[in-house]
């Protein structure tokens, strides 16, 4: 139990000395603090797991630590010990969220029962929240949509590759799945009743790379007013996505390295080495091989890293993929937004399957979103599309407007190019109907009915 940290609060040197002396024999961690401030500020700087505060003392009142810890850790029971006549204000600060308290004198075993009691609840409770975390974003390859071929081949490798411990490069253009295949590695592994942590380099500038990977200590650089843990913590004992890894730094790549190689990390401005137990799953859209050519990615990093390479397919190589992912989004946002849609047109259908979808099926999902969200029926038609679905079949011919100026229906090509004028208008001006009527030289009223006819 000496993982279990306990803080005892007590301005009397006696009492304190022996309940520290009694909880330490019980294998606890213990640490103490002569008044309410020295404690608040411990807990502020240093990890705790229960704090333990008389109720009455000189500087601040045990309701005062209670408040103080709760900003800054409102996941800390507190317990409070109280003499025999304050026990009316005891239940007051029970109700400011204390776990319990005990009287004075302290019954030993009474309070180490009711540690024991927080100690539980505190599992419970971080337990159930991970729990609800997982279920709330379980993937499973069984929930992947896919028929066709070359994604059979990546769930393939991806489940025999989950059991292991080695590393995983998953490779792929943007919007490809690529969280989705790591989600799904993770909850295939033994370690799916642990934590699956992201982080995406892509998004973080240079300077928080090693504070977010490895974590930080108090005072380690301006700004940094506590202690706080890394992506690698969290992810202890179960699994770190790293999301394109191709935009690491080189000096946090020697770090990174060091991590994988030895399971071991040091928080920014601190000395202790710290042993953790990470599964790595990493991931890029990046030429990786380019990249160690012109020296901006480590060779010995990428061969850490690239132990199990799984390639996701564009969806413009996996079409047979499209019609089911089309149901699936169909039926997701309709649900999400109450909608009647259950369907799609086969000219609406047919619209999407020439499509070369350049942001894959993250663009699809959002196509069909829109396209739930527009649809006055039960069917998504081709007038739900955004526009740049319709004009991907003109150019594929001899240019981009040979579908219009090709001969037939004169209503229908005048349609289709008023249409294909007032969307682009919308889609110039943010959706402002009003700058979209400047845009056409046509009043906002005409704008009106003609959108009114679009969606009829």
């Amino acid at each position: 139990m000496t993982d279990f940290h306990i803080l005892v609060i007590d301005d009397e040197a006696a009492q304190r000395g022996a309940i520290a002396g009694f909880l330490r024999k019980k294998g606890f961690s213990v640490h103490t603090a002569a008044n309410g401030t020295a404690g608040v500020e411990f807990v502020a700087d240093t990890h705790v797991d229960l704090v333990l505060t008389d109720f009455r003392m000189p500087d601040i009142t045990g309701e005062e630590v209670l408040v103080a810890v709760r900003e800054i850790n409102p996941a800390i029971p507190v317990i409070v010990i109280t003499a025999f006549g304050s026990v009316e204000s005891a239940v007051g600060i029970m109700k400011q969220g204390a776990f319990d308290y005990v009287q004075k004198p302290v019954d030993l075993d009474e309070l180490l029962l009711t540690i024991e009691r927080a100690r539980e609840h505190s599992f419970l409770v971080s337990e159930n929240k991970l729990l609800r975390e997982q279920l709330a974003e379980r993937f499973s390859f069984s929930n992947i949509i896919s028929l066709s071929d070359e994604m059979e081949s990546v769930l393939n490798t991806a489940g025999r590759v989950a059991a292991s411990m080695a590393s995983v490069l998953v490779r792929g253009e943007s919007g490809t799945g690529k969280e989705l295949i790591a989600r799904a590695i993770h909850q295939a592994s033994d370690r799916a009743d642990k934590p699956f942590v992201v982080i995406n380099c892509a998004a973080l500038p240079e300077s928080l790379f090693e504070s977010e990977l490895f974590g930080h200590e108090k005072g380690a650089f301006t700004g940094a007013d506590r202690q706080r843990i890394g992506k690698f913590e969290q992810a202890d004992g179960g699994t770190l996505f790293i999301d394109e890894v191709g935009d690491i730094p080189l000096p946090i790549q020697v770090k990174l390295l060091r991590a994988l190689q030895f399971g071991q990390i040091e928080r920014v401005g601190g000395t202790e080495t710290l042993d953790l137990n990470v599964r790595i799953v990493a991931a890029t859209n990046r030429d990786l091989e380019d990249m160690m050519q012109d020296g901006s990615f480590r060779e010995d990093l990428y061969y850490r890293l690239n132990v199990v390479t799984i390639t996701i397919p564009p969806l413009r190589e996996r079409r047979a993929d499209v019609a089911p992912l089309v149901q699936e989004f169909i039926r997701k946002y309709a649900e999400t937004n109450n909608s009647a849609v259950r369907s799609v047109s086969a000219e609406a259908m047919d619209m999407l399957m020439r499509h070369s979808f350049p942001g894959n099926v993250r663009e699809l999902e959002n196509i069909i979103q829109r396209a739930v969200v527009l649809s006055r029926g039960d069917t998504i038609t081709t007038k739900d599309l955004p526009p740049a679905i319709g004009k991907l079949q003109a150019e594929t011919h001899t240019g981009p407007h040979s579908d219009l100026l090709s001969v037939g229906d004169l209503n229908e090509r005048i349609e289709m190019l008023e249409r294909a004028l007032i969307e682009k208008a919308l889609e110039e001006s943010g959706g402002n109907q009003v700058k979209a009527a400047e845009l056409l030289h046509i009043s906002e009223r005409t704008l009106r009915y003609k959108l009114s006819k679009m969606k009829s």
